[in-house]
């Protein structure tokens, strides 16, 4: 009898449960050991105190092979950072082993009933606001905080934002089960058909931790690398034939009107459009060229010669859809080299899933103008109707070729660097991204704000928008506020559609009032490069946004998620572009301002201090808007100068605010040589710079700089710059100073004559 009860049972058990006869007897199932945890055929792996992956299967085959996505299969939580317990199941779970997996932000539950991980075997408990919640696979998220879109091709009011990692709910998944693997020489290899590879889930579980969620994000997906400098400083780009003397032309007017310059962008002008063949883009069939047109620059060598002679950059558009074709200088070797007869009909169709095909691209397509020292290829991909897909794969061909071509540019020991439209998870690796080619009216530049704040939720850190709009004409007031926006993003990049009236270039709006307004927004982005390079250091750290919404600093404060059009940029900088039309003969214009709890805010250009928890409504003329200084740091700024990403500072300027209360805050300034891979070797040098309040005594000190990298000045002056009351009893390193004051800048200076970068400086100073 007591057989038959226990056969009974046994039977009630596979029926209730639905598994095997195997996982009904596991009763005593010993604790799994090592990460992954493997429970026959289900398996999770603890990849951050934050983040695990969830996989079922029907044959205990896992996939360790490496995707888009889950680009870094190394990240494994170590065993000291978690535990994991059996405990006592209740009800119908007793009948199956029940584990406890913990770690320092989330527990999670599972019985081992032998089924796929399911809302009924699985759930995690993690603090949100310091409740306890739930999480199962099946939730309904509704708080994704939003994400990036591939495009503002065409688009001219506000879209649906994609999904980030970041949500009010405190989790996000994302299901990686149909990606493509990386193969051992990291190319893309589709997916075999795994019927019994059920799902493949990350989970990432924060609470509100935000900065959580972003850090996991790069321990799957890889750190977004460090960019070169120069991509971070002032670009000119507009849709137009330039020749060489034009476009040195322009490069003049630059230093004649005073305005810094960086980068210069020849869109597709540069090749020759003869072309009859291939499958084209907007009804032309030369869309795609390698071949310089000579007629308009006739050596393009010499070009780009004369433009690094200036300290400036190059970046040329490619739209490669179409490869090489007959007309192209370097077809026949490209026809040879991949088995075709040049003179023959057949011609070789784009193929980005070929390796053999993309390598002949690159060598004879790009390789030719690289050897002339070429700066950047801009990917302009606009044929998702034609190749969506990498053929043969679940890939979508856009972050493919973004790989590509960022594995193409690391060559002669430099960083890799690319500028193309979003490719979605794990793109972030691959920067810089530009929006593509928006309209031209004020609900355009609302939206562009709003998606810069929110696109680094996905990894999007770096967008460089066509500041002003692609096309049509909008007005020098909106220019000049979109260049205002432009100052305080990754770039600031201005660029145009063909028409001789959209050049967004500040002289030619014919509007005293807004170019005075972008001079300053322009000076002001040459100014902060110091400030903008540690902060992209940040980035690659932390995987922390360069323009960041308020709830990711500001995570415990409901208020942060409240005002949407504000960002910071970086850890000390406030700031909320205007984004509507002003009144009045200085057309000034407003935007509702939160200054966070905590800290004392100070206007950084009329010196106004702004309480912290307070909330006001902050009205701007033409020639300034709402931008803020967190109280109590020392923010690294340098000098005007025109070639703001690729000078070195001789003289480093330090901006300070006092702190309301005693406080010694450290902020790090970041320098390396701005292009080579030699960071990832420690080639690189940080110099501390503290503010220290005391009672009635401040005091701001730069440490001595540790590290090193090449061009690194032996010796930098300083200038401080205090932007409240005049201070007394000013010393420097003991000895009595001088104080000046900045009448454009309406800020009392110290000048500190050129001193050795390993010796420290102590300014200190009271306020009478």
């Amino acid at each position: 009898m007591k057989l038959q009860k226990m056969a009974v049972a046994l039977v009630a058990a596979i029926a209730i449960g639905g598994g095997s006869i195997e996982a009904a007897q596991n009763v005593n199932a010993e604790v799994p050991a090592g990460n992954p945890l493997v429970f026959g055929n289900n398996r999770l792996t603890l990849i951050t105190p934050t983040l695990f992956r969830l996989e079922s299967t029907t044959d205990g085959r896992f996939v360790d092979e490496r995707t888009m996505f889950a680009y870094d299969r190394t990240s494994l939580l170590a065993d000291s950072l978690y535990s994991v317990e059996k405990i006592e199941g209740t009800g119908a779970d007793s009948r199956y082993p029940v584990y406890r997996i913990t770690t320092q932000a989330i527990r999670i539950e599972y019985v081992d009933d032998g089924h796929p991980f399911s809302t009924s075997n699985l759930t995690a408990y993690f603090d949100h606001r310091g409740r306890e919640k739930k999480f199962t696979i099946r939730q309904i998220q509704r708080g994704n905080l939003g994400g990036p879109i591939e495009t503002l091709d065409r688009v001219g009011s506000e879209v649906p934002l994609g999904n980030g990692l970041l949500s009010t709910d405190g989790w996000h998944v994302i299901d990686d089960n149909r990606a493509d693997f990386l193969d051992s020489d990291d190319w893309i290899s589709p997916r075999p058909y795994m019927p019994a590879h059920l799902h493949d889930l990350y989970c990432f579980v924060y609470g509100t931790d935000y900065k959580a969620a972003l850090r996991s994000l790069g321990a799957i997906s890889g750190r977004t690398p460090m960019t070169r400098k120069w991509v971070h400083g002032v670009w000119y780009s507009k849709y137009q034939d330039y020749s060489t003397e034009e476009l040195l032309e322009v490069i003049d007017e630059y230093r004649s009107h005073g305005y810094p310059l960086d980068n210069v962008v020849l869109d597709m002008g540069w090749h020759t459009n003869i072309l009859d063949n291939g499958t084209g883009h907007n009804g032309k069939r030369h869309w795609t060229g390698y071949t310089w047109n000579r007629n308009l620059i006739p050596d393009p060598k010499a070009l780009i010669d004369t433009i690094h002679s200036m300290g400036l950059t190059l970046t040329l558009n490619d739209h490669p859809h179409d490869g090489l074709r007959p007309g192209d200088e370097r077809y026949a070797d490209f026809a040879r080299t991949l088995g075709y007869d040049p003179d023959g009909k057949e011609i070789p169709q784009f193929d980005s899933g070929s390796r053999r095909y993309m390598e002949a691209l690159f060598s004879h397509g790009h390789g030719p103008t690289d050897s002339l020292g070429l700066d950047l290829w801009w990917v302009d991909w606009q044929q998702n109707y034609i190749y969506p897909y990498v053929a043969g794969t679940n890939t979508r061909t856009l972050p493919w070729l973004n790989e590509l071509f960022y594995r193409h540019s690391l060559r002669d020991g430099k960083r890799g660097a690319t500028y193309s439209r979003w490719g979605g998870w794990g793109d972030h690796r691959h920067p810089f991204h530009f929006s593509g080619d928006a309209y031209t009216n004020w609900d355009m530049l609302a939206f562009e704000i709003k998606l810069t704040i929110a696109s680094g939720n996905a990894g999007c850190f770096f967008w460089a928008h066509d500041i002003g709009g692609h096309k049509e004409i909008g007005g020098g007031e909106l220019l000049a506020r979109w260049v205002q926006f432009g100052a305080m993003s990754a770039a600031l990049r201005i660029h145009s559609s063909r028409t001789p009236e959209y050049d967004r270039r500040p002289w030619l709006c014919g509007d005293s009032l807004a170019e005075r307004s972008m001079y300053a927004a322009y000076r002001l982005r040459s100014e902060m490069m110091p400030y903008t390079y540690t902060s992209v250091r940040q980035t690659h750290d932390d995987m922390v946004p360069l323009t960041r919404p308020m709830y990711i600093d500001y995570n415990g404060n409901k208020e942060a998620l409240r005002y949407g059009k504000q960002y910071m940029y970086g850890d000390l900088l406030l700031t909320a572009p205007i984004d509507t039309k002003g009144t009045g003969a200085e057309r000034t214009a407003s935007q509702t301002v939160w200054f966070p709890d905590g800290d004392e805010w100070y206007d950084f250009f009329t010196h106004e201090k702004h309480a912290g928890g307070t909330v006001a409504r902050i009205s701007k003329p033409l020639e300034s808007f709402p931008l803020f200084m967190k109280a109590g740091w020392v923010m690294p700024m340098q000098p005007f100068t025109t070639r703001p990403a690729s000078e070195i500072p001789g003289t480093l300027v330090l901006r300070v605010y006092p702190s309301a209360e005693d406080c010694s805050n450290l902020y790090s300034l970041y320098e390396d040589d701005g292009i080579s891979m030699e960071y990832e070797n420690g080639r690189y040098s940080r110099t501390g710079l503290r503010y220290e309040r005391s009672g009635a005594w401040h005091s701001v000190s730069v440490l001595p700089a540790e590290g090193e990298y090449d061009g690194q000045p032996s010796k930098r002056s300083y200038r401080l710059e205090l932007g409240t009351e005049k201070p007394c009893d000013v010393t420097v390193n003991g000895r009595k100073a001088h104080i000046g004051f900045d009448n454009v800048k309406n800020v009392y200076t110290v000048d500190i004559p050129a001193t050795p970068v390993r010796k420290g400086i102590t300014v200190r100073y009271r306020y009478a």
